[in-house]
C-alpha cells in the first residue's frame, strides 16, 4: 500500500531546519577552533557555570555521556586549565568538577563569538522575528524532550534516540 502524496501546500520544516542547524553548527564550530574549543567543551563548560561545582558523575548524567567520555572530555578542559577536578571531601571515592576563573573567561568568550555567529546565520530575520524563531523552537524542543532523550557523543554531535 503507497502512502497519499503529500499536499504541495503544506510545507515541511525538516530540511529547512536541518540546513540552518548545519549552518549553525559549521560556523559555530569556526568560532570555537581559535578559542581552542568545541561545542562539546561549551557544554560542559556551561552546565559547570550553571551549576557550581559538580561530581563527575553527576556531571556525566547532565550531559548524557558514558564515564569513559567524560573523562576524556574532562582531561581535554583540565589540560587548557578551564576546569578542576578534585577529591570531595565527603566522599573520596568521587570528584568534584568546578569551573575556574580561565574557564569562566574563556566560556564567556566564546558566548561572545557564537553570538557573531548567529547573527550572521540569522541575520536576514528581524529581532522579532528571531525571537519568535526561538521561542518555537523552545516550546519545539520541550515537546521532544519529553518523548525522546538526546544523548552526547564523545565529539559533541547529538544522538537523537527516539
Amino acid at each position: 500500500m503507497s502512502a497519499a502524496p503529500l499536499d504541495p501546500s503544506e510545507h515541511r520544516s525538516g530540511a529547512l531546519l536541518d540546513h540552518l542547524a548545519r549552518r549553525m553548527r559549521l560556523r559555530s564550530e569556526s568560532v570555537l577552533a581559535p578559542l581552542g574549543l568545541r561545542p562539546r567543551h561549551l557544554v560542559a563548560l556551561t552546565v559547570l557555570r550553571d551549576g557550581g561545582g559538580i561530581s563527575q558523575q553527576a556531571l556525566a548524567g547532565t550531559l548524557e555521556m558514558d564515564g569513559t567520555n567524560i573523562v576524556g572530555l574532562l582531561n581535554d578542559l583540565e589540560a587548557k586549565q578551564l576546569i578542576e577536578r578534585r577529591r570531595s571531601p565527603e566522599d573520596r571515592r568521587r570528584h568534584v568538577v568546578e569551573l575556574t576563573e580561565d574557564g569562566a573567561k574563556r566560556l564567556s568568550e566564546a558566548e561572545c563569538a557564537l553570538a557573531g555567529a548567529e547573527n550572521e546565520v540569522l541575520g536576514p530575520l528581524e529581532p522579532d522575528e528571531r525571537e519568535t524563531l526561538y521561542l518555537l523552537l523552545r516550546r519545539a524542543t520541550g515537546a521532544a524532550a519529553t518523548n525522546c532523550s538526546v544523548a552526547i557523543y564523545s565529539d559533541g554531535s547529538p544522538d537523537d534516540t527516539c
